[in-house]
């Protein structure tokens, strides 16, 4: 029981919820650029879909469990708040489910991919590490965060040598994820000044940070439109995560939590840009 109940505890450390997130890009990368369905592919999308994501909320909880336990949004889908005592479990089964899988991975690669594939796990132990903590010093925190789901589709690429015609839709990703990240960071300005932790939110203030993301989703819904007119309903999608924060363009520090319903939504607005994508991507093979 107390196995089992360590496996509950892991599992949502890991937030199940953006599993997709990074599993997605892979699995999607990897087909789209000439891949099969062979063993490089289910083990990169396992991998993508548990242990990295592991890796990725289990430091980072672990890290930020000072400012963590001040933050009223935490203890569920949206980071954990484990107790001390178990963090150790937590380091420990992180890097025991990365290793088998970054092994085969890194054997598999080719030296530009290796390359890639230490560049994106390393970018998810830095952005929390004690002592690196990308996530304290400003803009970086957003560069590195997108780098994280957009690292998983990198790697894909790197394996079948970076085909040009992917990067537009890699820049539109990229920009996703800084304004994602940027936006969410707005909910927790007033934790992370308790906890003395800096970010882009607190380095540019509540209503500049909201009206960067704003503007820098539109410019990525155009950059995917811009590809052709089949992305059409994808870059909608995108207008959509604009949409979204409208409302919260002029919040200030003290109304600043407010932003926590547009993320709320942005979780399950991934989810409906995920099944766009995937429309788009299915429906020429059968017309």
């Amino acid at each position: 029981m107390k196995f089992l109940q360590t496996l509950k505890k892991l599992f949502w450390v890991s937030r199940p919820i953006s599993w997709p997130n990074t599993a997605y890009p892979f699995a999607v990368g990897y087909l789209l650029t000439g891949g099969n369905i062979d063993l490089t592919f289910i083990i990169g999308t396992l991998y993508f879909l548990g242990p990295y994501n592991l890796l990725m909320y289990g430091i980072n909880d672990v890290f930020d469990y000072e400012s963590d336990i001040k933050n009223p949004r935490k203890g569920g889908v949206e980071g954990m708040r484990e107790e001390r005592a178990f963090h150790p479990t937590v380091i420990k089964a992180a890097i025991l489910s990365n290793a088998p899988f970054l092994i085969y991975l890194l054997i598999a690669s080719d030296w530009a991919a290796r390359l890639t594939l230490v560049i994106v796990a390393f970018s998810v132990v830095a952005y929390s590490l004690k002592g690196l903590r990308f996530k304290e010093k400003p803009i970086l925190d957003s560069v590195t965060s997108s780098l994280h789901f957009v690292g998983p589709l990198l790697f894909a690429l790197s394996l079948h040598g970076f085909p040009t015609y992917a990067w537009g839709f890699v820049a539109a990703f990229f920009l996703w994820g800084i304004a994602s990240h940027a936006f969410g960071a707005v909910q927790d300005i007033v934790p992370d000044k308790k906890g003395g932790i800096a970010s882009i939110a607190t380095l540019l203030g509540a209503k500049l940070t909201m009206r960067i993301s704003y503007a820098v989703y539109y410019i990525a819904a155009t950059l995917v439109f811009v590809q052709g007119h089949v992305y059409l309903f994808i870059a909608i999608v995108g207008i959509l995560y604009c949409f979204n924060i409208s409302p919260y363009l002029n919040v200030t520090e003290k109304t600043s939590a407010s932003v926590n319903k547009a993320w709320k939504r942005f979780l399950w607005l991934n989810y409906i840009a995920g099944f766009v994508i995937t429309m788009t991507i299915l429906i020429p093979f059968y017309i």
